[in-house]
């Protein structure tokens, strides 16, 4: 399994253990995921920490001082 933060905008788009899948968005040097449709956003990936799956589950949306965060986790292992 494969923990990763999203940030997200607006209260109350995402919820824990809601079903979600990304879309990936290629940079010159970096991935980055987006919560489909576009609810949230990762933070730059570099190429070498690709995400492998689409589709994961949240596991808590967390309240700080900058905003919104989503953590998700995605199913990594090889079958």
């Amino acid at each position: 399994m494969r923990v990763m933060e999203f940030k997200m905008e607006r209260p109350g788009l995402l919820k824990a253990g809601d079903h979600i899948t990304v879309t990936e968005g290629v940079l010159p040097s970096n991935y980055y995921y987006t919560i489909d449709p576009s609810l949230a956003m990762s933070p730059n990936i570099p190429f070498r920490d690709r995400l492998l799956s689409r589709e994961g589950e949240v596991l808590e949306v967390v309240e700080n001082a900058r905003g919104f965060y989503v953590k998700a986790q995605f199913d990594e292992e090889e079958k």
